[in-house]
């Protein structure tokens, strides 16, 4: 059976800011869809709330609902939450099943930040040296295959363009789960996707989003952003961190 008729793990993290280096992890969920149109399958449904122990900003609590009082009250220490967050990814990955995460470079370079900053195992210390994958990036995907729509790529709108019904926005569950309905439909509507392995669409997401980067980058710097660079790598971006 191709990849997006087998099982799928949707992965997403609500965070502290918009900067993966720096932000932190707010709440994060791992949610396991057993085939189309299905929902959260009985073997794999986890939410985390984590203290951050840092102050959640309240643009981004008004985004995700997350007040840092709340946090503190009732999260988990955020060293506590990343290493169960590595390891339910890592777990999947050791069996061949990919994770779908949208704007993966974001979510995954949150997470390895975090696991640096708390001095944990990195992912591909957890995977025995491996590379992570496969991942599935619905945005990169759909930028890639259906470069000139115009329109956003916010989850949200890529939800409508699909007829993909997203309950709750901003909620870790309800966008993870999206996620995965988007890359399902993406196959569905697209005959090159459906025909790849999931290995094999992993690494064409890799020069996907290399091509956009380089685009877009020159994009900024045609619009006077003379220093402006674009990261192009996927599905970690670079990281450098100093101690918390």
């Amino acid at each position: 059976m191709a990849w997006h008729g087998e099982r799928l793990i949707g992965f997403d993290l609500e965070t502290t800011g918009t900067d993966p280096r720096e932000a932190r992890i707010v709440t994060a969920a791992v949610v396991e869809l057993s085939g189309p149109g299905c929902g959260p399958g009985p073997g794999e449904h986890r939410l985390w709330l984590a203290d951050p122990g840092v102050h959640i900003p309240e643009q981004a609590a008004a985004i995700h609902g997350i007040t840092s009082e709340k946090a503190a009250a009732e999260g988990r220490p955020a060293r506590e939450v990343a290493d169960e967050v590595a390891d339910a990814l890592c777990a999947h990955w050791d069996r061949g099943v990919p994770v779908v995460a949208y704007n993966a470079a974001f979510d995954l370079t949150l997470l390895t930040a975090e696991l640096a900053r708390h001095r944990l195992p990195s992912l591909t210390d957890r995977l025995a040296g491996r590379d992570i994958g496969p991942v599935i990036d619905p945005y990169t995907i759909d930028r890639a295959v259906d470069r000139y729509r115009k329109g956003k790529r916010t989850l949200e709108a890529v939800c409508a363009e699909y007829g993909v019904a997203l309950t709750t926005a901003h909620d870790a569950t309800s966008d993870a789960t999206a996620a995965v309905r988007v890359a399902r439909a993406l196959a569905a509507r697209h005959t090159k996707v459906a025909a790849m392995t999931a290995a094999e669409l992993h690494e064409h997401q890799i020069t996907w989003y290399a091509t956009w980067a380089k685009d877009f980058e020159s994009f900024l710097r045609r619009k006077g952003e003379r220093d402006a660079h674009v990261d192009p790598h996927w599905p970690l971006r670079a990281t450098t961190l100093t101690d918390a």
